[in-house]
C-alpha cells in the first residue's frame, strides 16, 4: 500500500470525504490517506496527525516524496490537539483504532468539533462506543459500510452534525442502524461467527461444576439478540 494504491478499507473511507474538503486524518501513520486524496485533487488541505514519532516521520517522508508539502501537513500531536480551529477543518477521519479509543479522542477534543466537521470513523472493535458518542453529541449517522479484507472485518461509520437528540436504539448502537437494515454477506458472516463463539462459551459454562447462572442468562440473551437481528 502507498499513496497511489490504498487498501480496500482506506479507499472506502476516502470515498466518503467530500470534494474540496479540509481534512484532519488522526493517527495517520504514513499519511497514505490524505496523500492519496491530495494526489487525486479531492481535498484542498489536510493534517496528518500522529502521536508517535516513528509514524510521524513516516508521514513527513511520504508527504515530501509525493511533493505535497503545500497541501498536507504532518503534526506530532495527541488526537485532536493536532487541529487548530483556524485550520477550518470540515472533515475528520480516524481509522484503525479501537472504538473506545476513538470515542476518547473525540471526547477529549470536543472543543475542536465546534465547527461540526463530518466524522468518518473506522473502529477495529467496539463500534458501539463510537455510535454512543455520535448519538450523544448531535451527530447523525449518514452511512455505514462493512467489508472484509485480509481476514479482518471492518466497519466504517460516517456521521454529520445535525444537532439531533439521541435517538439510536440498543440494536442500532450494537449492530449499526444502516448495517442492520442492509445486512450484506459480511454483516451476516460477522454476527454468525459471533453467535457461534457465544454458543461455545455457553456450552463450556454449562459443563462447569458450579454453573454461573447469571452469566449463562446474559449470554443466552446475547445469542437471542443476534438471532433476532439476523432472522428478524
Amino acid at each position: 500500500m502507498d499513496a497511489h494504491h490504498l487498501s480496500k478499507r482506506l479507499k472506502t473511507v476516502a470515498s466518503f470525504v467530500p470534494k474540496g474538503a479540509r481534512l484532519a486524518d488522526i493517527g495517520s501513520d504514513h499519511a497514505y490517506l490524505p496523500a492519496y486524496l491530495a494526489l487525486n485533487k479531492q481535498i484542498t488541505f489536510a493534517i496528518a496527525g500522529e502521536v508517535v514519532k516513528g509514524p510521524f516521520e513516516n508521514a513527513q517522508n511520504e508527504i515530501l516524496k509525493e511533493g505535497l508539502t503545500g497541501v498536507v501537513q504532518a503534526r506530532l500531536k495527541d488526537g485532536l490537539a493536532a487541529v487548530e480551529l483556524t485550520d477550518n477543518i470540515d472533515t475528520i477521519t480516524i481509522c484503525g483504532m479501537g472504538g473506545p479509543l476513538i470515542a476518547d479522542i473525540l471526547q477529549a477534543g470536543k472543543a475542536k468539533l465546534q465547527n461540526h466537521p463530518r466524522l468518518i470513523l473506522q473502529p477495529n472493535v467496539g463500534e458501539k462506543n463510537v455510535r454512543l458518542f455520535l448519538d450523544a453529541n448531535g451527530y447523525t449517522i449518514k452511512a455505514e459500510e462493512i467489508l472484509a479484507e485480509d481476514g479482518h472485518t471492518y466497519e466504517i461509520i460516517v456521521a454529520d452534525w445535525t444537532g439531533a437528540e439521541p435517538s439510536l436504539s440498543e440494536l442500532d448502537l450494537l449492530f449499526g442502524p444502516a448495517l442492520r437494515q442492509e445486512q450484506n454477506q459480511v454483516f451476516k458472516a460477522k454476527w454468525t461467527k459471533e453467535k457461534d463463539k457465544l454458543k461455545k462459551v455457553l456450552a463450556q459454562m454449562q459443563k462447569a461444576k458450579q454453573v454461573p447462572t447469571a452469566k449463562i442468562k446474559e449470554i443466552e440473551a446475547e445469542i437471542a439478540q443476534i438471532e433476532g437481528v439476523l432472522h428478524g
